[in-house]
């Protein structure tokens, strides 16, 4: 009998997954990418040291997901953080815990990893095909773009893991979105997420301060209070710390149209004891000098109440500032420099097995789903998780069928 034929549409961490449960389970398996080489974002993320997950408690983990929590947590439950690190050891690559939590390789890079994947991958009989561009459906078969022209493959499953709309240059461009609903597939319409923020500074405070980091301050906004640091850059603010707030950020500016980041400048000292040495400075002195005897501010941090709160004059509404500065934002840097994004295929249009309701036979893993998370490890953990629950899902269909 011939082998029942399973397509894979993205050569991301999710269809690669998925392509590694399938393929031992006797089936031929074809992984169909658009770009010259698989995994591009991953290895781009991967050249500053790759976040493949974190260590903070398995609970907590999980509940990073936002409103998707509660479906994802099948799929977290059955690939762990524990059993990422177990992978990434079973491919040569070890781990590390960072003092973040966060969990890298040692070797700091993604692409021995990824050699190895794909590696073992061919060992296991996939056949991993670039420059096929997925364009659509026809009758039964799937369409695709290729170096010699176009051609039309039938399969009995198919995996779209195609990814989300940040950074579309390395592949993941949101192309497939009318290929869907037209379909009748739901679609949430993807919005930029662990992003930076338009600001609206003077052209005297960007020309000296973009590019330096405000180190030493907690951040407050709906989503909690985070320590940590983030950068001043010529159109607004950008760094992990900002991403920590940005889907809250995000959510309130589409709300309400304003948003506002609150810094505290002076983590560990008091108003009151703030406004105290303030009020010991002399009243001649300048701005500057107040600040940086009363406060130990100076730099950037002076410079930003320089911007923000220049009424801020007398000892108490300085102080006031220096623990509660507002930024006001103006909205999210575009979607193409976001690291992630929030939107894609509903999960209400998913059954439990990943498998479009629309389209039976039709499964959907990865950045393609509406869900979002934080940077730290967890996009790339919900990635590979989902890519094998929709590969078991996969075999099950096949299965009963």
């Amino acid at each position: 009998m011939t082998a029942k034929q399973i397509a894979i549409i993205g050569g991301g961490p999710a269809g690669l997954a998925a392509a590694e449960v399938l393929s031992l389970s006797g089936y031929a398996v074809t992984v169909y990418d658009a770009m010259p080489t698989f995994c591009r974002k991953f290895l781009l993320a991967g050249k500053s040291g790759l976040n493949i997950t974190h260590s903070e408690d398995y609970a907590r983990f999980a509940s990073r997901f936002g409103a998707a929590c509660e479906r994802l947590r099948p799929a977290l439950d059955a690939f762990t953080p524990a059993d990422v690190q177990a992978w990434a050891s079973g491919l040569g690559t070890e781990t590390f815990v960072g003092t973040s939590g966060r969990v890298f390789p040692k070797v700091m890079k993604a692409s021995p990893l990824l050699r190895a994947w794909l590696g073992r991958l061919e060992a296991q009989g996939v056949t991993l095909l670039t420059r096929h561009r997925w364009t659509g459906f026809e009758g039964d078969g799937l369409v695709f773009e290729t170096p010699n022209g176009r051609t039309v493959i039938r399969s009995d499953a198919t995996l779209l893991a195609l990814g989300g709309a940040s950074w579309p240059r390395l592949g993941s461009d949101g192309a497939w979105i009318s290929l869907l609903r037209n379909k009748g597939v739901e679609i949430a319409d993807f919005q930029p997420a662990n992003c930076g923020f338009d600001v609206a500074w003077s052209d005297v405070f960007k020309d000296r301060f973009a590019g330096a980091p405000l180190k030493a301050v907690t951040t407050t906004s709906d989503a909690g209070t985070f320590p940590g640091e983030f950068v001043i850059s010529f159109n607004g603010i950008e760094g992990s710390l900002v991403y920590a707030h940005a889907a809250a950020l995000r959510d309130r500016l589409n709300q309400v149209g304003r948003a506002m980041l609150v810094i505290d400048l002076a983590p560990g000292r008091s108003i009151e004891r703030l406004a105290k040495d303030l009020a010991r400075q002399e009243a001649k002195a300048s701005f500057s000098n107040r600040l940086r005897k009363g406060a130990g501010l100076e730099g950037v941090k002076s410079a930003l109440l320089r911007e923000l709160a220049p009424e801020a004059a007398d000892p108490e509404r300085l102080a006031r500032s220096i623990k509660a500065l507002p930024i006001p934002l103006l909205r999210p840097r575009p979607i193409s420099e976001a690291i992630s994004s929030a939107g894609g295929v509903r999960l209400d249009d998913l059954d439990g097995q990943y498998m479009l309701k629309a389209l039976p036979g039709v499964f959907v893993a990865g950045e393609m789903l509406d869900w979002e998370a934080p940077t730290g490890g967890y996009l790339l953990t919900a990635c590979l998780a989902t890519g094998r629950a929709a590969a078991r899902g996969i075999l099950a269909w096949l299965h009963a069928r």
